[in-house]
Order: structure tokens, then sequence, then C-alpha cells
């Protein structure tokens, strides 16, 4: 077998298990990315997460990462839900609305690097979901699986809401040569949209002031001076998302594990302010939610209701 038969195997498997799309890059140096993760981080936009400083050289470099590393194959899954929240409720990002991703994702990885073992040739290499030094959208970019919106997430013709995953591994494989160029345009409706002014130019988010850092990381106080530009969002935000001309074309997950739970769908203001342990952790039993625990999830409903 080939390699133009074995990366053609590979794409039609990941397909087969529900990928949306599937992109192969060639395992290389992120040189494009270096000065603007530097410039990202010296700025201080990576707010306290400082473990997004360690292993500079490795976010750049997936031959850091796995040994003798050759590919990076980049698929992405969407998320997007047929049915959302209440109008006026708490919100939580709809990535979290089910079964958390990273679980999902990375099974459905297992799956095709046990074919490619299996059924291509023997291999060596390491699962990514968004929990290790990968660059993300930068891999799935340099894959042909979209480009990068001005809000910094991955966009493509449907929409942002997918998922990305890797699968680094030490075989050489047909590479994408596609370079997806941007179709944002002239249009800044994400850049309008942020209530915290979070995107501060084109590209650039700053952590301190983004909904998702403050509701999910931000294990502290959170900031005071954003009080009431929260807009109801309590677990992540959505915003630059919902108001993205591309979204429209989104289409509803087939996926049974990303859609909406009947308890979360119907949950009203009052619910989410009596909401007990117990509860929490019905509702939440296996969603992203969880990371922010009981005592966080409170904190930032209490948070989302003060006024400016």
């Amino acid at each position: 077998m080939n390699i133009t038969e074995k990366s053609k195997k590979i794409k039609e498997f990941a397909n087969e298990i529900g990928f949306d799309n599937v992109g192969i890059v060639k395992a290389d140096f992120l040189n494009d990315e270096k000065e603007n993760l530097a410039n990202w981080l010296n700025n201080g936009y990576n707010a306290d997460m400082q473990y997004l400083e360690n292993n500079f050289d490795k976010r750049l470099d997936p031959r850091l990462l796995v040994e003798n590393a050759k590919s990076v194959i980049v698929v992405i899954k969407n998320y997007f839900p047929e049915n959302q929240q209440l109008e006026d409720t708490f919100k939580v990002s709809k990535y979290s609305y089910n079964d958390d991703y990273h679980t999902v994702i990375k099974n459905n990885l297992h799956k095709l690097f046990n074919f490619i073992n299996t059924e291509i040739q023997p291999v060596k290499g390491r699962i990514f979901v968004d929990s290790a030094p990968v660059l993300e959208k930068a891999w799935a970019k340099k894959a042909g699986l979209g480009w990068i919106g001005k809000n910094s997430l991955l966009l493509t013709k449907k929409g942002s809401f997918f998922f990305i995953g890797e699968i680094v591994i030490d075989i050489e494989l047909d590479y994408e040569v596609i370079d997806y160029k941007s179709f944002c345009g002239n249009c800044i409706k994400c850049i309008d949209a942020c209530p915290t002014n979070a995107i501060v130019k084109p590209y650039i988010v700053d952590s301190n002031k983004c909904i998702s850092y403050q509701t999910i990381e931000n294990k502290g106080e959170i900031d005071i001076s954003l009080k009431g530009k929260f807009e109801n969002w309590i677990f992540g935000c959505d915003i630059c998302q919902d108001v993205c001309p591309w979204n429209k074309f989104s289409e509803p997950t087939s996926n049974q594990q990303f859609k909406i739970s009947d308890l979360l769908q119907n949950m009203s203001k009052k619910d989410w302010k009596n909401l007990t342990v117990d509860e929490f952790n019905n509702i939440f039993k296996g969603s992203a939610v969880k990371r922010t625990k009981y005592e966080g999830l409170m904190r930032n409903i209490n948070f989302a209701e003060q006024k400016s």
C-alpha cells in the first residue's frame, strides 16, 4: 500500500466513524505561529493560565511531542445543537450541552488510531484533544479545514461550532497543500458584539476580559470591572460565534452525545439559582460544566446577576 492509498483509507475511515472533515499535514515547525504566540504571551493575554507559557517549543513543533513524528492527522466534528436553552435564562456554551467532548472525540480518535495500526501498518503516536501543548486551530488551518476568524476561532463555510482533534504519528502520508484563505472580509461583528471587549484587535483575544476564561479557568474572584457585562453567560460564552454570519450555515449535529439534555433545556433562571449539589451532579454528569465545580458555577450565577 503506497502513501496515497494509506491516506485515502485513513480519511475514509475517519468519515465513517463520524468526523465531518479530516486533513493530513507534515509534522513540522509552525514557524508562522512563533511570533504570534510569543507576542500574545508577552502581552499577558493568557491571564493566570501560566501553563500556556510552558513548553513553548513543543507547542510549535509536534516532533518534540512524538518521537520520529512524520504526520499530523487533524479532524473536526460538528457540535451545533438543533435545540438550545430557553431564551431568558442563564447560559452555558453549546459545547457543554451534554457529554464532555474531550472523552467523545478521544474515543473516536482511538478508533482511528487502532484502525491505522491494524489496517494500514503498525505506528507509534499520540492523540490530542485540547489537553496538551498543541496549537489545534493552527494545525486545522494548515490541514485545509478552515481559516482563523477575527475571534481567533477556526471558521468554515459551515460555521465555527466544531471540535478539533489530532493524531501525531511516525509514518509519512500524503499532505494537504490547501491554504484556506480567510472569508471574513471586512466583517467585525464578533469584535463589536463582545460585551467585555475581549477581542482587542482582529485575531487577538485578551483572556483577562474573556467571559469564557472568567467563568471556567479563573478559580479566584471575577474581575469586578466586568460586572454587568456577562449577559447571563455562566459557563463559557458563544456571543462571538452566534453573531458570525458564517454560523447561519451551521447544521444540527447528528451526534446524540452533543445534543442538549432535556433537564438543561428547560432550566429557568429560578432553577439555576436554586440548583443543589445533587442536581448539579445529576444534570452535568459527564459534561464539561463539571470543570467549574458547583461552587464555581454558583459564583458565576451570582456575578452574572449583578448590575454594573
